[in-house]
């Protein structure tokens, strides 16, 4: 299959002129008009603006949790915008890590149970899963904390078991949605340090959405939104 036309050799993600509408009543919104960016590979973007910006959408589309009504997102050399469902789901389970604003984590199991659980879902041998599980939390600065439960842990560490179960299967690359918004202003930036340590010592490809203009200052490439479209992009 062909480069899409414009893709360089480090890009993992590329979209294209990818329009997404929604139907609300009677009324059409333009959630996304026609937005065209390059994630690289290795690399920490961000995707910055105001809550109805269109960040969220946007990588909604990006994770294949959703489809555009018009234009190509290339995921290395394929158009997930058109692929089917079976390798969408197959690309979510293996290629791509997630982490909520939410954290959605299990509330009945540890930090290392719900790790593990995540690895088990991706298929990870049980071996290597108890490996990975406690590398995973020790890299994000929990390893004597892997086994309390959620409800024992500040929202922080909860935040760090979230990235530990996304990054655990060796993801391609992680989508981040508003990972800080639930924290106070310290223990988010530690979060964000945290993204970019790994994004620097473990060679991990990330994407954040964020409304925090300080934020700017860790990304190595950053779309800032407005109404649907590209207002602004910088690169650090």
């Amino acid at each position: 299959m062909p480069e899409p036309e414009g893709s360089t050799m480090n890009e993992i993600l590329r979209t294209d002129g990818i329009i997404r509408t929604f139907h609300s009543g009677r009324e059409t919104v333009h959630a996304l008009k026609s937005v065209t960016i390059d994630v690289e590979q290795g690399k920490l973007t961000l995707l910055k603006g105001r809550s109805g910006s269109g960040k969220t959408t946007l990588m909604n589309l990006l994770g294949a949790l959703d489809r555009p009504n018009a234009g190509q997102i290339w995921f290395k050399d394929r158009d997930i915008a058109t692929a089917s469902e079976v390798i969408r789901n197959e690309m979510r389970r293996k290629n791509i890590g997630f982490i909520f604003q939410s954290v959605a984590l299990i509330s009945m199991m540890s930090a290392y149970e719900n790790v593990e659980f995540g690895l088990r879902v991706a298929g990870i041998k049980s071996k290597e899963r108890r490996q990975r599980a406690e590398e995973c939390l020790a890299l994000v600065g929990l390893a004597k904390r892997m086994h309390h439960r959620p409800q024992e842990m500040s929202g922080g560490e909860q935040q760090r078991v979230a990235i530990a179960r996304a990054i655990a299967h060796r993801p391609d690359i992680v989508f981040a949605d508003e990972p800080t918004a639930e924290l106070d202003s310290h223990m988010g930036l530690q979060v964000m340090r945290l993204f970019k340590t790994l994004v620097e010592k473990e060679g991990l490809t990330v994407v954040i959405t964020t409304h925090d203009p300080s934020m700017f200052e860790i990304a190595d490439h950053a779309y800032t939104l407005e109404d649907g479209e590209i207002v602004d992009e910088r690169k650090g």
